[in-house]
């Protein structure tokens, strides 16, 4: 009979996984699934990419000893716990209640999308999940900077016989098959948003009835899409009215979806491109209406009692100084690759007299560690999966036994013992303590924070609250006066060289784990040719890549996805303005032949 669990890699499906025989497969039965599973997936079964043994300074230990020696480590003054999301199953951050008693410190903020959820708090003021039945109700669906066939799969059948948008500087997959795709410039969905409501009240097609009950300050925000020039702005996003003019036709007094990816707070000013995407959102009155609203990642935990949550001094996840410390547990994570700035990252991590790697493959981050811990697969312990993609909640059964490395749990129980600390309730205890708060809908465990129509009654905690519409917008990057009166550009100005650095998913990667490529996409345009190599270069530091061309790419941009070695020695340890994340599309890159 097939066992059933689930699969912990960070991605939106977390797919249900049953095993039989030592093979795995999808299950179909799952409301999230299709029966079908990615490729990476496999991987976790296969035991030649792991750490297979200890190591303390280089050579191979027992886990006894290595163990003893991160005891040693963590009575130093000053630490740190550095956690990745590999693995996102719920007893990870177990190792948060050891940080609690030793004084230690965490990390605050996101590499992935702080920016963008801290701009749905600012209108709606709570990040919301959009059940999956609500996609599968809706009339028409815009895909906006969300690459589905490669982050988002299992949600392809919900789109079948819909209209579909699809907004991207990329033409993806999913744009090959939409009805309207707008290429668009990077860095332009704020005002793409602004402009689509501007023309909505011009019209008077916005849903008047639903705001004055849930919004009622739309009029000053009518206000302030009238501040932003038509024509300079169409210039600048390389868009027309035509454009703007075929995408309302999909829009009006239907039942829209708007399906929000992480490439588009990926800058400084994320937080306000998803509030100015909500504010559309508003005007069309799509919140609390069958079939419609936007659906970003949500927050898993919302509605649980976090039975992990300790109370510890933070740093920043997007520019750690790693050397203040003197001990630096990295747990299912490789900043060494993953944070951008790879050349502060490195040398901060290197100036650690103790740096701890406790994980599962090798990498840029286990190469400079002191001390290596080889962790256990989700396959081989217990734990729970939460989603940010959907509102089901699974179980992760243990369905193969392995002598190799040690699990979260058993990782700090181990130093509890050995620093006879009290206070750390049994595994079975932390696990129940998830499950317990689920409640059930229609046979399958659902998040306590589960709404069938989320912002129905209002917004804010209490559903109280009405929706605050965006009514500023900051950016210091690029030069916004040139939005307050159109001029014609000078023909003699410079041709400006650089490219926008696009850094989405890969298919055959989850973050830095697995197939990594070495490859940069340009436009044939550029003059570049297939299998060059280049280096390519920003003010941040530089690399060698080979060339991919695609003529689905704008020929002012480079794509690098974000699992390719090398490319955050490009990025810069830049934060949102909010929601603390990291901005890795903040820059634009020079290529030239190596």
């Amino acid at each position: 009979m097939a066992e059933k669990t689930a699969c912990g890699l960070d991605c939106y499906d977390a797919c249900s996984i049953l095993h039989e025989n030592g093979k795995i497969k999808g299950d179909a039965t799952h409301p999230a699934g299709n029966g079908a599973l990615c490729a990476v997936v496999n991987r976790y079964m296969d035991e030649t990419e792991r750490i297979t043994k200890p190591r303390i300074e280089g050579k191979e230990v027992s886990m006894e000893e290595a163990l003893a020696a991160v005891a040693e480590a963590f009575k130093a003054d000053k630490s740190l716990l550095w956690r990745g999301s590999g693995n996102v199953g719920v007893m990870q951050e177990v190792t948060e209640l050891f940080m609690e008693q030793i004084g230690g410190y965490l990390t605050k903020g996101s590499l992935c999308d702080g920016a963008g959820a801290a701009g749905i708090e600012e209108g709606r003021g709570i990040n919301k999940t959009l059940p999956l039945e609500q996609i599968e109700k809706s009339e028409v669906v815009v895909v906006w900077g969300r690459n589905l066939t490669v982050t988002n799969s299992h949600l392809m059948p919900l789109l079948e016989g819909k209209k579909l948008i699809v907004i991207d500087p990329v033409r993806t997959e999913i744009a090959k098959r939409a009805d309207i795709f707008l290429q668009v410039a990077p860095r332009t969905d704020y005002y793409i948003a602004i402009m689509l409501a501007r023309f909505i009240f011009m019209e008077d097609s916005e849903n008047k009835a639903w705001m004055e009950e849930f919004a009622p300050e739309f009029a000053d925000f009518y206000d302030y899409t009238r501040e932003h020039r038509i024509k300079a702005i169409l210039q600048y996003i390389d868009l027309d009215l035509g454009d703007f003019g075929r995408v309302l036709n999909y829009l009006r007094d239907r039942k829209v979806v708007f399906l929000v990816g992480a490439g588009v707070q990926k800058y400084s000013t994320g937080s306000y491109t998803l509030h100015a995407i909500d504010s559309l959102a508003a005007v069309l009155g799509l919140f609390g209406r069958e079939g419609c609203g936007v659906s970003y990642p949500g927050e898993s935990r919302l509605g649980f009692a976090n039975p992990f949550d300790a109370s510890c001094k933070r740093v920043s996840k997007v520019d750690t100084e790693f050397s203040d410390f003197d001990t630096v547990l990295v747990q299912g994570g490789n900043p060494a690759a993953s944070m951008p700035d790879s050349n502060r990252v490195i040398e901060e991590l290197e100036g650690v007299e103790n740096l701890i790697y406790f994980g599962l493959h090798e990498n840029e981050t286990s190469k400079r560690a002191r001390i290596v811990i080889p962790a256990k697969t989700f396959y081989e312990k217990e734990d729970v999966r939460l989603s940010y993609g959907h509102q089901y909640v699974a179980p992760m059964k243990k369905i193969k036994d392995s002598a190799i490395g040690i699990s979260e749990y058993d990782f700090t129980r181990y130093l509890f013992d050995t620093f006879c600390f009290s206070g750390l309730e049994s595994e079975e205890y932390y696990l129940n303590a998830w499950l317990s708060q689920c409640d059930v809908h229609e046979g399958e465990l659902v998040s306590p924070a589960y709404e069938t129509l989320p912002y129905s009654e209002g917004f804010g905690e209490d559903g109280d609250d009405t929706f605050e519409f965006i009514e500023d917008f900051n950016d210091d990057f690029v030069n916004t006066k040139r939005f307050t009166k159109y001029r014609k550009q000078s023909q003699n100005k410079p041709k400006d060289e650089t490219l926008w650095l696009l850094s989405p998913k890969s298919k055959k990667s989850i973050n830095t784990q697995f197939l990594r490529s070495n490859k940069v996409q340009l436009n044939p345009v550029l003059g570049f040719k297939d299998g060059e190599k280049v280096k390519v270069s920003s003010d941040h530091g530089e690399y060698l890549f080979e060339v991919e061309c695609s003529e689905y790419l704008r020929g002012d941009t480079a794509l690098i996805t974000n699992n390719t070695v090398g490319i955050n020695y490009l990025t810069p340890s830049v934060i949102s303005d909010e929601g603390e994340s990291a901005c890795y599309q903040e820059v634009k890159v020079r290529v030239e032949r190596a």
